[in-house]
């Protein structure tokens, strides 16, 4: 009696392939260094009359390379379109791929999928998995990381690949200070808050299209303006501007310095009692308007009845019974005096 494998119809000769076990009952084989092309049919063959066969099939599956994005070139610029390709070779049976925008998958972001595609290597028997992104980017990109996901049962973990954006966007600039009402002798600073990629510099500050007049007491750090004592002659529209290679931004705050004695003289109680006051006034002759109309309109108001006939009755009697029906029936005639 005889036991012999095969692989497809074809005795096992590879060193890759050991003999483990070998007796009449049993016969076992290993194979090191497994690759594609050791997938198939395996047959066990025992020689006896008539001769005893057994099959199995291997499945051998492709492990997928490291995904790789492609087609970004840093740094974009804003309103650019661009397109991120993540592909992986040597899958079996291909291999899923799947987008992220930082935390959140971009199948959840976007009304319409990556585009992805499946092609076979020139061996036919594995696969190389592409997805892309297309999409317009905007500042709200710059900095964020996509990540490209391959996932595979040969795999315990996905293997991830991550390509962290870089946007360049003109500058945007806005002013802040540090008082509410500016008063004279007071600290003030304005600072310059500029947002850009590059970051917008240098700070130039002006005041009324000019050069600043005081450098004692104004003193420029940065993108801040401090005024270590203010007074009257501060006011005016102080204006900061920067710049980096998409663009120029500017922007304008209107310094009015108060005297705190006059701010001290009309305070807040004293404007609400005084709008209180004139609320009032206006309520109380508004009535008295409407009520004088009203007076005059009914003052001048009176009824005249008019016996008509009683001249033309025969009697006294007939005069009298025709007074009494035309003062029962008679028309009230009103006249207005205005």
């Amino acid at each position: 009696m005889r036991l012999l494998f095969s692989h497809d119809a074809s005795s096992l000769r590879d060193n890759r392939i050991e003999l483990v076990r070998a007796s009449w009952q049993e016969l076992t084989i290993s194979v090191s260094d497994v690759t594609l092309g050791d997938e198939g049919q395996y047959t066990c063959s025992l020689f006896t009359m008539p001769i005893k066969i057994t099959k199995a099939y291997l499945t051998v599956l492709g492990v997928p390379e490291r995904p790789e994005i492609t087609g970004f070139t840093k740094p974009a610029l804003e309103g650019d379109m661009i397109t991120l390709t993540c592909s992986s070779p040597g899958s079996k049976p291909a291999a899923t791929i799947r987008w992220f925008r930082n935390d959140k998958e971009v199948q959840d972001l976007l009304c319409s999928p990556p585009e992805g595609t499946k092609e076979v290597n020139a061996t036919g028997k594995s696969f190389t998995v592409r997805s892309s992104l297309q999409f317009e980017v905007d500042r709200r990109d710059d900095g964020v990381a996509y990540t490209c996901s391959v996932e595979h049962p040969a795999l315990d973990k996905p293997y991830l690949t991550t390509e962290v954006l870089q946007v360049h966007y003109a500058p945007h600039l806005e002013i802040t200070h540090s008082l509410l009402l500016p008063q004279e002798g007071q600290y003030l600073k304005l600072e310059c808050v500029s947002i850009g990629n590059p970051i917008p510099e240098p700070v130039l500050w002006s005041k009324d299209g000019g050069e600043l007049p005081d450098v004692e007491r104004m003193i420029v750090e940065g993108r801040d303006l401090t005024f270590t004592a203010l007074n009257k002659t501060d006011n005016g529209t102080y204006r900061c501007e920067a710049s980096n290679h998409l663009g120029t931004s500017r922007a304008e705050y209107v310094l009015f310095v108060y005297d705190p004695n006059a701010l001290g003289q009309v305070g807040p109680d004293h404007a609400l009692v005084g709008g209180v006051v004139a609320v009032v006034v206006f309520i109380t002759l508004c009535l008295t308007i409407v009520l004088g109309r009203y007076l005059a309109r009914h003052k001048g108001t009176y009824l005249t009845h008019e016996a008509k006939g009683a001249d033309d009755a025969p009697d006294a009697d007939t005069a009298i019974i025709n007074a009494e029906g035309n003062h029962v029936h008679a028309e009230e005639k009103k006249e207005y005096f205005i």
